[in-house]
């Protein structure tokens, strides 16, 4: 379960309450949340078309690992996908090719088999980016505090903490009841106003019927992001740690992605 936790982050973040200025260790005053949340919109705005920048431009290795483990912590199956991000193979596949060359066969994917301690439902993408847009519907699930400043990779960053709101909150779908139990802290660059890390986990249980999974006990994730010369951003890598019961199996998963290998080509 993925649930495309980068947007989820950005978004819970432009979904803060304002709060008032204050001050770090150092005295120097912290900026008012709703300057950052303005600027963090505005960066936001902008990142697919930075990734498609930075896939145009560099050279990468991603690898994506994924663990599935039984109650007891044993590794009963692990998958591991490598795949390269070459411009100069892109551009040469762009061109013209002679007609006549056939496209590959399609290949079905099985959805029937049956969950089990080597095989799970739990994978890609539960949920889409445009379940995330920043809207006045997430506005008041959180309370947010701008807590200091740090250095990350020689530039100085904000430290954002939030935790959801003490009331009743919207429950009409499984985002929701994410959502409303999301609660970690987030580094925004403060030069450009992206978001360079993030650390985030579920408070409380959350049970899901006619889902991926009957019910998730323990959830986290965290990513890092790194800004290359020319001003574009990229995850250097990212973790997610699952624990819960898929139908009747105890089902422990962990996922990781990690782009190496970084080099401009163009």
């Amino acid at each position: 379960m993925k649930l495309l936790w980068p947007t989820v982050a950005a978004a819970i973040l432009l979904a803060a309450p304002a709060h008032v200025s204050a001050l770090n260790d150092a005295g120097q005053a912290l900026p008012p949340v709703e300057m950052v949340l303005q600027r963090v919109a505005e960066k936001s705005a902008k990142a697919d078309e930075n990734e498609q920048a930075f896939q145009e431009r560099y050279f990468f290795t991603r690898t994506r690992v994924t663990e599935y483990r039984n109650s007891k912590g044993e590794v009963k199956k692990r998958e591991e996908k490598k795949r390269e991000n070459n411009p100069l193979q892109k551009t040469l596949a762009a061109r013209p090719q002679s007609s006549g060359a056939k496209p590959p066969p399609t290949v079905g994917t099985k959805t029937n088999e049956a969950v089990s301690e080597t095989h799970s439902n739990v994978r890609g993408k539960a949920f889409e980016k445009s379940d995330f847009v920043p809207n006045g519907d997430l506005l008041g699930r959180f309370e947010f505090t701008v807590t200091g400043r740090e250095v990350l990779n020689g530039r100085p960053a904000l430290i954002v903490d939030f935790q959801p709101a003490e009331k009743k909150l919207p429950e009409r779908n499984l985002k929701d009841r994410f959502i409303n139990k999301a609660a970690g802290r987030v580094w925004v660059d403060e030069a450009d106003y992206a978001l360079v890390k993030a650390d985030l986990h579920l408070t409380e249980r959350v049970n899901v019927v006619g889902g991926l999974v009957g019910a998730v006990w323990k959830f986290t994730f965290g990513f890092i992001r790194e800004r290359m010369p020319d001003g574009l951003w990229f995850t250097r890598n990212s973790n997610w740690h699952l624990e819960g019961r898929e139908l009747f199996v105890h089902r422990t998963v962990d996922f990781y992605e990690e782009r190496a290998d970084v080099r401009k080509v163009f």
